[in-house]
């Protein structure tokens, strides 16, 4: 349920913004209700990675659950942009708690060679969740009110911290601890930079203008500044270790490629279904329904075969050949394109991701020291996060590009659409040549936590 929660909130917002204008203005800053929120989640989902492999994950899980709700709370009442946008960055400081956390909760209590299955099942809720986004936000804009597009986060969350305080059992630990502040800082500042690069760039800021030298810079600076801390700290936040190992290298870059492909088919799709076919919001949201029963069942069979066989390296090789062949097949759109065309190469695109993305995180879970799984499991899903919040910016501006030169009408989308498809065409090709070098390694049959006192309550 936590998984339900922030894989929503990425996109579920995105059919309610033009409302969300016209009653708080602020249309200028219209992007950074979903910008502001996606800063907390990159911002702090590394240290939540860490402060759980610290202080154990159930405890950190339920202080990242009420953060996230009460911040939703404040969403839903805002009254103004300014109250709206400060409230969706509190709110991504809680939401990168709980993507992490719960994915390594289940690592904390299901051995690796069962992993598979659970994972495919989680995949299955984040595939479902944000594909179900626009349409759960369309709904509650023409039914009820886009505050309920936050407000729908208070009965999950508590349902699901009632599960976590009373039935989640994990073992006890005591783990010596010294906190990375500096490090922890210096890394959000580096990934906020580079989101702002990314979101603003070549769009609300020329790239040659002062500030985005400054910002390009900044990110720079702080990225060097990070990696000289990270040496030197006894307890770093991101343990450049981890990157060292071969298998978890090939993990973060797949996810970072699944991540981009996917959220690019989620955004463009749609957009080309409505701009040059002229259907409904809703009705759009239909044709994406493929992408995300590719991406669940992708997630499902992969999972069940990894269980069995305990080899996961064939996934994410033969998910990443599926997503070059699924956006080699969106690039074919046209204006005639029949919707069950366009769905049926959603559902190869869909496919290919819950192939590649479950895999390869079960092996970063697999490869990291099991006082290391916190961390991994955040490094593997923030360089996943990084690869839409980067990813989707960079398309857009190749989409603007592509209609500078003339009217936003139909036969202008259909030429510009596909081209966006053609630019994802060399990162799935990348993700095919990096998937290759994942290596096999045996699975734990145990897991990853074991008890070293009796249980208590701080688990």
């Amino acid at each position: 349920m936590a998984q339900v929660m922030v894989s929503l909130d990425g996109t579920i917002v995105a059919t309610a913004l033009p409302t969300i204008t016209d009653e708080l203005g602020g249309f200028s800053r219209v992007t950074w209700v979903i910008t502001a929120y996606v800063l907390g989640v990159v911002a702090t989902m590394p240290l939540y990675g860490k402060i759980g492999d610290l202080y154990g994950r159930r405890r950190v899980l339920l202080v990242a659950t009420a953060l996230f709700l009460a911040a939703s709370a404040a969403c839903g009442l805002a009254p103004t942009m300014d109250a709206l946008l400060l409230a969706r960055f509190v709110q991504g400081l809680g939401g990168g708690g709980l993507g992490a956390l719960s994915m390594a909760v289940i690592a904390d209590v299901v051995p690796a060679r069962q992993l598979g299955r659970w994972m495919g099942y989680q995949g299955v809720i984040f595939a479902i969740a944000s594909v179900s986004g626009p349409l759960v936000g369309g709904f509650f804009v023409d039914h009820l009110s886009w505050r309920w597009a936050f407000l729908i986060n208070i009965p999950v969350g508590a349902v699901s911290m009632l599960i976590v305080a009373t039935k989640l059992k994990l073992p006890y630990r005591r783990v010596p601890h010294a906190l990375d502040w500096p490090g922890s800082a210096l890394l959000a500042g580096a990934l906020a930079c580079l989101v702002l690069v990314a979101t603003l760039g070549g769009s609300e800021v020329p790239w040659g203008s002062v500030r985005m030298v400054a910002l390009v810079a900044g990110a720079v600076a702080l990225t060097l500044l990070f990696v000289r801390r990270e040496g030197r700290a006894p307890e770093p936040v991101l343990p450049l270790r981890l990157l060292s190992d071969r298998v978890m290298r090939v993990c973060v870059a797949v996810n970072f490629t699944s991540g981009l492909l996917l959220w690019c088919g989620i955004f463009f799709v749609p957009l080309f279904v409505q701009e040059v076919r002229g259907v409904t919001p809703t009705r759009a949201g239909f044709v994406l329904m493929p992408l995300m029963f590719g991406a669940a069942a992708g997630t499902l069979i992969a999972g069940r075969r990894v269980e069995r066989s305990g080899a996961y390296r064939m996934w994410p090789f033969s998910g990443s050949i599926l997503m070059l062949a699924g956006m080699g097949l969106l690039t074919t759109l046209g204006p005639s394109t029949a919707l069950l065309t366009v769905g049926l190469f959603a559902l190869v695109l869909g496919t290919g991701v819950g192939f590649v993305m479950q895999p390869s995180l079960l092996a970063a879970q697999n490869a990291a020291p099991p006082k290391d799984l916190g961390i991994a499991t955040s490094t593997a899903l923030l360089f996943r996060s990084l690869g839409n919040t980067v990813g989707i910016p960079i398309f857009g501006g190749i989409l603007n590009t592509q209609l500078a030169d003339g009217p936003r009408n139909a036969a202008a989308f259909a030429d510009a659409v596909p081209v966006v498809f053609l630019a994802a065409v060399p990162v799935a090709m990348i993700s095919i040549v990096v998937a290759w070098r994942l290596q096999d390694r045996p699975l734990r049959d145990a897991v990853a936590l074991a008890p070293v006192a009796p249980p208590a309550l701080d688990g």
